[in-house]
């Protein structure tokens, strides 16, 4: 789900190993556009948090790989960003990590008549994909192969709780800036 063409994968692996070299995760690779195309990354660090320098460190060691190789062949736009409040889930691990969030799954076949389900995560079992979905009373499993797209829904709970993670972020970082008194009192 990080890619949907094989010029998305072409990218994405000239993205990943620089992406991991600075702490960062590839979210998604898209390549879209008719003549002039833009090739989106969607980026995060670790902590799952992504500030506008992230994203130029980010696009400045891509454009200097991109130089070289030059996997599109017509003009182009980079786009580096972070993958927002109601970001795309395109790896197990993000469906983990979101549980009790409400999310939208499309998947690529008809599952009990319907390819849309939209819930509240409960987590992953293996290889798959736990749903409440809403006015059901069973867990949906859906095969995480099956999963053509995800992403969070904008809610109040998944807005307090992405301010929690950036305040404590910004705590973080202002902290470890912080230079210790070295007055010498004696």
């Amino acid at each position: 789900m990080k890619t949907k063409t094989s010029q998305d994968e072409t990218l994405l692996a000239l993205a990943e190993p620089i992406a991991q070299e600075l702490g960062m995760e590839i979210v998604r690779v898209r390549v879209q556009g008719g003549k002039r195309q833009i090739a989106q990354i969607m980026a995060e660090r670790h902590d799952g948090q992504m500030n506008v320098e992230d994203c130029a460190r980010l696009s400045r060691a891509m454009n200097a790989v991109l130089e070289d190789v030059d996997p599109i062949k017509s003009e182009y736009v980079l786009e580096v960003s972070s993958p927002g409040i109601d970001r795309p889930l395109t790896t197990l691990a993000h469906f983990a990590r979101w549980e009790g969030f409400h999310a939208k799954i499309e998947l690529d076949r008809l599952v009990e008549g319907r390819k849309r389900f939209r819930g509240e995560l409960a987590g992953i079992e293996e290889d798959a994909v736990l749903i409440n979905i809403e006015n059901e009373d069973e867990t949906a499993v859906l095969p995480f192969a099956w999963i053509a797209d995800a992403k969070l829904i904008l809610t109040d709970a998944l807005m307090d709780a992405s301010l929690k993670a950036s305040s404590s972020s910004a705590a973080e970082a202002a902290q470890s800036e912080t230079i210790p008194d070295t007055d010498d009192e004696q």
